[in-house]
């Protein structure tokens, strides 16, 4: 993360109208010199990581097929945009993106709403953090949010799913299930992280709700 700019590099002569990305540049560094040695910094920083606009980001650079754009439509490019300046390690965005294209039928699934984007953070930084640790990449994202009606659709899906509030993903590794299960369990137990892990056929249930839950 780059530094902040310094009180005294800015000019005396800008214009009164400053812009948003400015605005909460200053209003990091004037905070950061009040609480930055708190118990509480960690959360503050947390406050602006979370409502800084993310920079847009080129869909094609993503890699994003042109019929996803027409399927999910405008919201996509700064949703995209959103999980790219989570600067994950081992996730690629398109990979995150792809289970909201699916069908069941003829209910398609869609994008969260905006007011659900930044719940889907912590259960992506777990995500990179597994697979860092399993050494090997995701194989596939097989569900991340699920609108109401496609929730509807999935077999053995819960009324009140995680997956509901964009806040689950389902994962698939190129390894046995038990063992993404078990370094899952660890990080958990390390204290990195509470929520639920759940165990299927050929894939693993994580989730971030705040209290841990197995099945």
């Amino acid at each position: 993360m780059k530094n902040p700019t310094p009180f005294s590099s800015i000019e005396p002569d800008a214009p009164a109208v400053m812009s948003r990305r400015r605005m909460f540049r200053m209003l990091a560094l004037t905070g950061a010199g009040l609480v930055a040695t708190s118990p509480n910094a960690p959360a503050f920083f947390n406050f602006f990581e979370a409502f800084a606009p993310a920079e847009p980001v080129s869909l094609d650079r993503l890699a994003i097929p042109d019929d996803w754009r027409e399927r999910l439509g405008p919201a996509l490019r700064p949703y995209a945009s959103f999980l790219n300046s989570m600067g994950l390690r081992q996730v690629k965005v398109r990979e995150v993106i792809e289970p909201h294209t699916k069908s069941r039928g003829n209910v398609h699934n869609t994008l969260p709403p905006k007011q659900y984007w930044k719940n889907i953070r912590n259960s992506l930084k777990v995500i990179d953090g597994l697979s860092r640790r399993l050494g090997m990449d995701p194989h596939e994202f097989v569900s991340v949010y699920r609108s109401p009606a496609y929730n509807a659709k999935c077999y053995g899906a819960k009324k009140h799913s995680y997956h509901l509030v964009n806040n689950a993903i389902d994962i698939k590794y190129p390894c046995a299930p038990g063992k993404v299960r078990a370094m899952a369990r660890e990080m958990r137990k390390a204290g990195i992280f509470r929520g639920g892990i759940g165990s299927y056929g050929s894939f693993t249930h994580v989730d971030t709700r705040g209290s841990n839950v197995d099945w």
